[in-house]
């Protein structure tokens, strides 16, 4: 428990949050453009990748910077600009497709991945 709460709370940890990151960053950019291919899952499931992902990239951009409602927004702000970014892209790209309700699933996602982090660091305190 107590490594849980050094791990939450301990700014310490920011520069391996923010790794982590960069890390999820560039692996959801490699997957968003790499040429799309026929889909065998059901519909609906892309909206579910998106949201997870960008829950993922939420909770590590949560822990990578100092807690604060301020800095949390801009996190998500930036989130947001770079699901937005991705779309754009996407948009032209011969086998892809940009698609407004990828860029809310990712809101989704950024909200939930935020929501997380903040009940991670309240379960965990010190």
């Amino acid at each position: 428990m107590q490594i849980l709460s050094s791990v939450f709370h301990d700014t310490g940890w920011q520069p391996a949050w923010r790794a982590v990151l960069l890390l999820l960053m560039c692996v959801a950019t490699w997957f968003a453009f790499i040429p799309a291919q026929a889909s065998v899952h059901p519909d609906g499931i892309d909206k579910v990748e998106h949201l997870l992902a960008f829950a993922a990239l939420g909770v590590a951009a949560s822990f990578a910077s100092d807690p604060g409602l301020q800095r949390l927004a801009r996190a998500g702000a930036g989130l947001m600009l770079y699901g937005g970014f991705i779309e754009l892209v996407q948009t032209q790209l011969p086998t892809r497709q940009g698609d407004w309700a990828d860029v809310l699933a990712d809101g989704l996602g950024v909200a939930a991945g935020l929501a997380l982090a903040a009940l991670l660091r309240i379960a965990f305190r010190r």
